[in-house]
């Protein structure tokens, strides 16, 4: 598994994914892809077999409510996963880690995020909460 990370996130979550082992990760930046439309950088996420990880989650999976009726995932037939962290508005970088972390453990009991979805959220006050699901809906 490779993680491209949004530009929307410190790099210092690429560092982190590579400290990990998942040799082959990077940063939307470290790829001069910075400024790139969503749009635009989804062929190069889904050709580069990258799992994206972000914290624009309405734009990649749609709707909170109907995760897959818009955003950019909702025509993908295969991708290698999306992970989405959620946080407050000018989410930290303490908060970043702090998601990303909790991302990497739920990946170390289970891998597998090939048309999945794995969000991580800390919003509003609550605790933190996982959640897999299928994307395309199977």
């Amino acid at each position: 598994m490779k993680f491209l990370i949004d530009e929307c996130l410190s790099p210092a979550l690429a560092k982190m994914a590579l400290e990990k082992g998942y040799g082959e990760s990077s940063h939307v930046v470290w790829l001069k892809l910075g400024g790139l439309k969503d749009w635009e950088l989804k062929p190069i996420i889904l050709e580069g077999d990258w799992t994206f990880v972000t914290k624009n989650s309405v734009d990649f999976r749609g709707p909170k409510d109907k995760p897959g009726a818009k955003g950019q995932y909702a025509d993908v037939a295969i991708h290698a996963g999306l992970i989405c962290l959620n946080g407050p508005p000018g989410m930290d970088l303490d908060l970043q880690i702090e998601l990303f972390e909790q991302a990497l453990i739920e990946l170390d009991n289970d891998e597998d995020l090939v048309n999945r979805v794995l969000e991580i959220s800390f919003e509003d006050g609550e605790e933190l909460r996982v959640l897999r699901y299928a994307l395309p809906k199977e």
